[in-house]
């Protein structure tokens, strides 16, 4: 078998993956590349971290939406299974566009769940499975730290002039949560089934 040279590699050897390769992050976390988006680097610093601090709570939003939809039981079993699913997919698609939103303003975003647990305010619930009202009310909690936090980051964003940032925390997150928390109260409302009280 001959090998050709291509500058320094073997092309004999191309095909063979180079694995177990290390090196040093390119940048670390809670440093800032400056980008050509018109921001104060102040402005930019201020945003990612607050929008880490959101990433960490829709991140635990949205597994909780999944470990809900797994464990549910009882009669509202598949009504909720279902609904569980479709407010995971949207937590999933904030989880992504606030991340981007931190890499675009030149930041490093959260991504392990180590790091998420870390620095989510959401409490952690048990391992176990919980009876319905409790997941509810459990879900309930969690938009709300969500939504108190949102509003917050809304306005700072928006006096600090970070248009973009704003525009995703209003139209984005707040608007699912707001939508996502009317569809899940309404599932504790006590009304009869059958006949009116």
């Amino acid at each position: 078998m001959t090998t050709r040279r291509h500058g320094n590699v073997a092309m004999a050897n191309r095909a063979t993956p180079l694995t177990d390769q290390k090196a040093q992050e390119i940048q670390a976390y809670g440093h800032l590349v400056p980008l050509p988006i018109a921001l104060e680097e102040s402005v930019c610093a201020a945003s990612v971290a607050n929008l880490n601090q959101l990433l960490a709570d829709t991140m635990t939003l949205r597994d909780l939406y999944k470990k809900h939809h797994w464990q549910v039981s009882g009669p509202t079993f598949y009504q909720l299974h279902l609904l569980f699913d479709k407010h995971y997919e949207g937590q999933a698609e904030l989880v992504d566009g606030i991340a981007e939103r931190i890499q675009l303003l030149g930041g490093v975003s959260l991504a392990m769940a180590p790091d998420i647990a870390e620095t989510t305010q959401i409490p952690r619930p048990p391992r176990g499975r919980e009876e319905v009202p409790v997941q509810l009310s459990r879900l309930l909690y969690a938009h709300e730290v969500v939504l108190k936090e949102a509003r917050t980051m809304a306005t700072q964003a928006e006096e600090a002039g970070d248009d973009g940032t704003n525009d995703l925390v209003v139209s984005d997150v707040i608007r699912t949560n707001e939508m996502q928390v009317w569809f899940v109260s309404q599932h504790l409302v006590d009304m009869p089934l059958v006949r009116a009280a």
